[in-house]
């Protein structure tokens, strides 16, 4: 069974040295060590929806599909998230996984869709799946069921690509 937390209850972004440590990959981005993250992770560049320049963040790949050119990721901090908020905003960004760059147009995804996303994570990564439901204030018995609830409640985002952006083509 899955219960849901409220928004308010959902984790709160990390500050202080919790937040220096999760951006810790960026920098390694930054240095050109993507590599180090293969598939599973991608450095998404957005633009702030108030400040209008560049933001970074890296954010886990929960499904990739290379023949529709589509990374599908999901906010772990629910539909407040700064990335989120800015994507939903300006759809239009740049992510790099590995050492290579991708232009992409964000589209959400239906809750509904959200629960299929979530059930296939979770058949790939079960211990995985689990404990990022936790972590987002989901409780989840591990059956199907339970993850489908949880991925409805989930704001995943399909990043399609487009053309090879002319700032990082190679």
């Amino acid at each position: 069974m899955t219960s849901p937390r409220s928004e308010s209850n959902r984790p709160h972004p990390l500050t202080g040295w919790k937040r220096s440590v999760a951006r810790f990959p960026v920098h390694l981005y930054r240095v050109g060590l993507g590599l180090l993250f293969g598939k599973r992770l991608l450095l998404l560049i957005h633009t702030g929806r108030i400040s209008g320049t560049a933001r970074e963040v890296v954010i886990e790949v929960v499904e990739h599909d290379p023949r529709e050119g589509t990374w599908t990721v999901a906010s772990g901090f629910g539909p407040t998230a700064q990335w989120y908020r800015n994507l939903l905003h300006t759809p239009q960004a740049t992510i790099q996984v590995g050492t290579r760059y991708h232009a992409v147009t964000a589209h959400s995804v239906s809750a509904e869709e959200g629960g299929w996303i979530m059930v296939r994570y979770a058949t790939a990564h079960p211990h995985l799946a689990k404990r990022l439901c936790g972590f987002m204030g989901f409780t989840v018995d591990g059956s199907i069921e339970g993850f489908r609830r949880a991925g409805e409640s989930i704001p995943f985002v399909r990043l399609q690509s487009g053309p090879t952006s002319p700032r990082h083509a190679e």
